[in-house]
């Protein structure tokens, strides 16, 4: 959305949160990252913010206001100790918009600058440095430099599903072409030894909006450090929904690869099982760098097992989407890479 900036009073004290939650280890953990509150161009004090978090069932946020850190020294309160909040910005610059997440306290990025400066890659590094993540924000978002106009090349993450505009309905055709795009980019990243996950967020800055989507991610334990390596690495998926359960397994010859993992299956058949709650007669879809390679049909309970197999001979990566019967996405990963 917009890069106004509102001048708050800081709340006291000033105090980033913890970058750990206590007795959470591996594990599926539910967040968004891509949130604002009253700090930069949101409705919501952080305090609400969590509120809406607890509720909408997530483990962890990222606070990303506009062009500013002004809201890190002001979350460890609302977070309390069971919610990580991870620090970050949207890095809202003159073409195109992106997510600096898990940067230092008081870290800003620069903004001021556009694709003609050149000044990009400057950026990524720095927040590499911090051992932070390059997410590039709704490729596809309709308004002012929103559009994203920089290559993806040095980004780490693809933002392919973004509510803030489509609050009514979650998935629209902006998330349908950013999506398209980054799918038909997957081959020939994955060939180069080189992909870029997907993820989804909110970009919530109304009440109602926090959690649609978001991104379940499997990370070590519930920390800032092990939440971002596990969407760096691609081993998450994207739901509409908390309501929203997906898993996706490749075995073969006694092995098995989930999501973002590389089953060794040589030359023996690959069963890919998909398992799916909480859509009911939707349909599940499993895309191949052939596009899309098998479709099956969920029960009107919502609740289903769908099994296909291939080869590595004719794919070298299985994703899944599943979508409800009028088309709108309710869930979608990230490869399992065969091999």
């Amino acid at each position: 959305m917009g890069n106004g900036i509102r001048n708050l009073p800081p709340e006291a004290p000033l105090e980033a949160p913890s970058e750990r939650v206590a007795g959470r280890g591996r594990g599926w953990y539910r967040g968004d990252c891509h949130v604002h509150s009253v700090h930069s161009d949101g409705e919501l004090t952080p305090r609400e913010l969590t509120a809406a978090a607890r509720s909408a069932g997530l483990d962890f946020l990222a606070t990303t206001e506009h062009n500013t850190a002004e809201a890190h020294g002001v979350w460890r309160r609302p977070a309390g100790d069971d919610l990580l909040v991870i620090l970050g910005e949207e890095v809202t610059t003159r073409t195109g918009h992106w997510l600096a997440l898990g940067i230092r306290p008081g870290q800003v990025v620069d903004w001021r600058y556009g694709v003609r400066d050149g000044r990009i890659d400057g950026h990524l590094d720095e927040v590499h440095r911090a051992g932070g993540l390059c997410v590039a924000a709704h490729p596809h978002a309709p308004y002012a430099s929103g559009t994203f106009m920089y290559p993806y090349q040095g980004f780490d993450v693809v933002e392919v599903w973004n509510g803030a505009w489509s609050s009514d309905v979650p998935w629209n055709a902006d998330n349908e072409a950013a999506l398209a795009e980054w799918g038909r980019g997957l081959a020939a990243d994955v060939h180069r030894g080189r992909w870029r996950p997907a993820m989804g967020n909110s970009d919530t800055h109304l009440a109602g909006q926090m959690g649609v989507p978001h991104t379940v991610v499997l990370a070590e334990e519930l920390s800032a450090e092990a939440v971002l390596a596990g969407i760096r690495d691609g081993r998450s998926w994207i739901a509409g929904s908390a309501a929203v359960e997906l898993s996706c397994t490749a075995s073969a010859g006694g092995r098995s690869a989930g999501i973002g993992e590389r089953l060794m299956a040589g030359d023996a058949p690959a069963e890919v099982r998909v398992d799916v709650r909480g859509v009911p007669s939707g349909t599940v879809a499993f895309h191949t760098e052939h596009g899309v390679a098998h479709r099956a049909s969920l029960p009107g309970s919502g609740t289903g097992t769908v099994e296909w197999r291939t080869r590595t001979a004719d794919s070298a990566f299985v994703r899944i989407e599943v979508r409800r019967p009028d088309g709108q996405m309710a869930a979608l990963c990230n490869p399992v890479f065969l091999a």
